[in-house]
């Protein structure tokens, strides 16, 4: 019980990073590939049922 009495102490200051420090962090590149992969795809299957549709006989 008396660890919750205890009050805990913050420090007021934050912490702060000199900009000439500060390396930039590259872009994930990874999750845009994924991103284009995933454009491409819908693009591919989009093709793919236009050309299912125009090969379709619907004069059964």
């Amino acid at each position: 019980m008396t660890a919750a009495n205890e009050e805990i102490e913050l420090e007021d200051d934050p912490v702060v990073q000199d900009s000439e420090d500060t390396v930039e962090q590259p872009v994930e590149v990874a999750k845009t590939n994924l991103a284009k992969r995933r454009v491409i795809d819908n693009l591919l299957d989009e093709r793919r049922l236009r050309k299912q549709l125009s090969d379709y006989d619907f004069d059964l």
